[in-house]
């Protein structure tokens, strides 16, 4: 520690403190505008400077390390005519335009110049700014407004990573320049600008600040759920900010939460219940839509059996939403009929990880991630599947000196900053993770104590990696041994690792035993050993995991009981009896194809675009006898729909989430449900209440969350509130018991490299699901559907960029544009599922998200 005094207060502090960090721990205020707590300082401003005894010239308080016993001013006379002067310096050729300027009530350089006094000017200079910047889609930037402290370029830099703000020209022609490749149009740079330079289009001119009723919630948009402030005026969201210190997310966000909040206003939502008549769906009553949907329910019930019933959720609906869905088919419909997306993908780590690691997601908080020795990226691009998790990785590998290991078939962001990058053959996942396996093992380097301690029959653990063939895994993955020791040394010598996979491992074919070849690595690599580090399976959709937590899958009961052991307490609570078994995705497809199912209730889901086999889908959407859709926006699920529902958007409603990591946090109403538009758990509650007579009372969101707490132990300490909402909250998960984690041998020596023209489908950072696509910015960013291609496969397809490219697989045919990139290997095509007008997964077989494919020029 390191002691010194300000303005005659005694202070110690760590050292490699600053000065104004030091003020900041016994209340001094020191002005400053370049400062950022989550940068480096960069002194630019020189608004903070101090006088330190013994120093013949003020110092910078923000960049300026404390030393041993130094004395230190913050306030005099000298002080404040030397601010006043720097910041008539910076005002030389500042316009005044405040009464147009979008910062105006909220701008850092104005109430500076107010707090220092500054009301005249005493220089003058030649104004050589540019004019300001239109080109840049979503983002002005107006250079003469510019003070040059470099925030933006801070933030794209040090916490963002995307390196696309940099200092252009110098001197006082010096602006801030952008690389339109790099960047990630997350709105950073405008949420920390602490003047009108960086300016959010879609905001520009639209409201005053004081104008706007502002409403703390959060983003739901992927499983990060970062906390957000909803700016609303006139029934419309404005904007969305956040607080830098006082958010889980650290005032971060991305693209989705920045800008992404036009399908909430959108002019195509769905602001009434719908019936079809002669094939037409007409405006209706909700006490007509909703007495058809159960009259239809019960026909098909009592003509069919409960069997004919099933319903599909989303990771879109809140907690007690996706609780009411599950108990409305189970004790209301006498069906288990029920599931989700999740199947294909989440579903298939949550068994494994569930069955051999004790887990029901995510082993640890995100932010511990940032603060382990190395982090293994597998299968995933963090940047676009979850932001928040890419931060906390280069918060790790960046500014704490942690190592980052990257395994993926195609390159992503983060590869420019991994230590080491182990580009994988499509389909040679297992392999890889059993090479690692066995070298940490070989090498010594696994934590004997915690296998010995933690995992059954650890002793065998040595016998079943020697039988892991390395040169077959060198083979097949096409990674030399060389960098794979490399890679297993850096796991195994870090004292706490971070083990991230997501949906390019969770949603291709056989992922269940992908999952299980990585458990058994973290296993031995000790990512679940410590506070720090962990295991984390990324999902996109923002709550999956809550989802998952309420039941709806045909396998589990609210909080993760198993179904056929735990049903009957279900029964005695709910006072039902519960079907015998139940019908996941896939057997729910089936038993539409094959006339069994009759009655498909779609609740925030859209098969056509989501789900593989998208074409099969449709067939068995336009094949069911009775189809439901409850959603916020059009699509071609509603045109198929007997009944549509109109649901409220997460900005409209109230209810809790839980992100990836088990926090369980609160949704707030910002703004009415538009037109006769209803709150999803109202629906499902006035729906149970038809269904189930019997049911006490009326069902309310307050009583929905304290029956959670009673069933679902994972929730119990969670303090949600029906009426004030609830303040984040982790959801603790209980260390492993000993002898209770189990490392099951993957026989990796099948699961070879797939062979041919392989396509794979995922996600992009610009979209989140199908509702990004009816928002203004996403799609001034990312406005189609495409194909990337390695420029070695154009050429020998014929194929330019913004040509035309046709893949077909065994099971369907799409065709779009053509980009070309060095992101994707040779023989590994890339596309994005979200646009319904390329609609990829229709090429996709059941249960993966790549295929052998036929390619040919369009």
């Amino acid at each position: 520690m390191v002691s010194l005094t300000i303005d005659g207060k005694t202070v110690s502090v760590p050292k490699g403190s600053t000065i104004l960090e030091a003020a900041r721990t016994v209340g001094i205020t020191i002005p400053t505008l370049c400062w950022l707590e989550k940068v480096s300082p960069t002194g630019a401003c020189r608004v903070c400077a101090v006088e330190v005894e013994g120093v013949a010239r003020p110092m910078t308080a923000c960049n300026t390390p404390v030393k041993e016993g130094i004395v230190v001013t913050t306030q005099s006379e000298q002080l404040s005519d030397i601010r006043r002067q720097v910041m008539q310096l910076m005002l030389v050729n500042h316009p005044l335009d405040c009464p147009v300027c979008d910062a105006a009530g909220e701008c850092d350089l104005q109430d500076a110049c107010y707090a220092l006094d500054v009301t005249q000017q005493d220089f003058a200079a030649e104004d050589v700014q540019p004019e300001p910047i239109d080109k840049w889609p979503l983002i002005q930037q107006v250079p003469s407004r510019c003070i040059l402290c470099e925030k933006c370029v801070k933030v794209c830099n040090e916490v963002v990573g995307s390196q696309a703000l940099f200092i252009n020209e110098k001197g006082e022609k010096a602006y801030i320049d952008k690389d339109l490749d790099k960047c990630e149009f997350c709105g950073n740079c405008v949420a920390v600008c602490p003047t009108g330079t960086m300016i959010s289009k879609p905001f520009k001119f639209k409201a005053r600040p004081w104008e706007l009723k502002v409403t703390p919630s959060i983003c739901t948009q992927c499983g990060s759920q970062c906390e957000v402030d909803i700016h609303v005026k006139h029934d419309k969201i404005q904007r969305v900010t956040s607080e830098d210190s006082a958010t889980i997310n650290n005032g971060n966000l991305c693209i989705g939460g920045f800008f992404n909040y036009g399908f909430v206003n959108s002019d195509q939502r769905l602001k009434a219940p719908m019936v079809a008549q002669n094939g037409q769906p007409m405006p209706a009553e909700w006490g007509d839509a909703l007495a058809k949907v159960v009259k239809k329910a019960r026909e098909i019930k009592e003509a069919h059996g409960a069997d004919a019933l099933a319903g599909l959720a989303s990771g879109r609906l809140s907690n007690e939403e996706n609780y009411l869905f599950q108990k409305l088919f189970r004790a209301g419909l006498g069906s288990n009929n029920i599931d989700s997306e999740a199947r294909f993908g989440t579903m298939r780590a949550m068994g494994v990880l569930h069955d051999s690691l004790g887990l029901s997601g995510a082993s640890n908080r995100m932010d511990r991630i940032g603060t382990s020795q190395a982090v293994l990226v597998f299968g995933c691009d963090p940047t676009a599947e979850a932001p928040a998790i890419d931060w906390q990785i280069e918060l790790s590998s960046r500014k704490r000196d942690g190592k980052l290991l990257l395994a993926n078939m195609r390159g992503v962001k983060l590869s420019r900053y991994a230590n080491s990058d182990l580009r994988y053959r499509p389909g040679s996942e297992i392999q890889l993770a059993n090479g690692l396996t066995r070298l940490i093992v070989d090498k010594g380097l696994a934590d004997e104590d915690f296998l010995k301690n933690f995992v059954v029959d650890a002793a065998k653990i040595k016998d079943a990696v020697k039988k892991i063939d390395l040169k077959q895994v060198v083979k097949e993955t096409g990674i030399s041994q060389e960098l794979l020791e490399e890679a297993a040394e850096m796991l195994g010598q870090a004292k706490s690792v971070a083990l991230v996979f997501g949906g390019d491992l969770t949603r291709s074919e056989g992922a269940s035993d992908k999952v299980q070849a990585l458990a058994n690595l973290a296993l031995v690599c000790g990512a679940l050993q410590g506070d720090d580090g962990g295991v984390f399976p990324v999902d996109e959709r923002g709550n999956t995991q809550g989802m998952l937590d309420m039941g709806v899958c045909p396998e589990f009961l609210p909080g993760f009981a198993e179904y056929q052991k735990e049903k009957s307490q279900f029964e005695k609570s709910w006072a039902c009896e519960l079907p015998a078994s139940g019908r996941d995705a896939e057997k729910i497809l089936e038993g539409i194809e094959k006339g069994e199912v009759k009655f498909l209730y779609l609740a925030a889901c859209n098969p056509l675009v989501n789900f593989p086999e998208s074409m099969r889908w449709r067939k068995a959407l336009e094949k069911v006898e009775f189809l439901v859709v409850q959603d916020i926006l059009p699509s071609e699920v509603t045109r198929l729909a007997d009944v549509v529902l109109a649901g409220a958007s997460f900005a409209e409603k109230q209810g809790s989430f839980t992100s990836l990591d088990h926090r369980v946090n609160c949704v707030r109403p910002a703004l009415k449900p538009v037109g006769n538009a209803r709150a999803d758990w109202d629906i499902f509650a006035d729906l149970y209440q038809r269904l189930v007579p019997r049911a006490a009372g009326e069902v309310g969101l307050q009583q929905v969350m304290e029956e959670i707490k009673i069933v679902a132990p994972l929730y119990r300490e969670v303090p949600l509130d029906g009426k004030a909402g609830c303040a984040p909250c982790f959801k603790p998960l209980s260390a492993p018991k000993k002898q209770s984690l189990k490392f099951v041998r993957v026989d990796g020596s099948k699961a070879g490299a797939a062979k041919g023209m392989q396509l794979l489908s995922g996600k992009i950072l610009f979209h989140f699901g199908t509702t990004s696509t009816f928002s203004e910015s996403p799609l001034e960013v990312a406005p189609e559907g495409y194909i990337e291609v390695n420029p070695k496969d154009a050429q020998k397809l014929g194929v330019s960029d913004g040509g035309a490219l046709r893949v077909k697989s065994t099971v369907g045919a799409a065709q779009g544009k053509v980009r070309i990139s060095d992101n994707v290997p040779e023989g590994l095509l890339f596309a994005p599922y979200h646009f319904s007008d390329l609609n990829i997964n229709q090429v996709l077989p059941s249960a993966t998200n790549s295929t052998a494919v036929e390619v040919s020029k369009a």
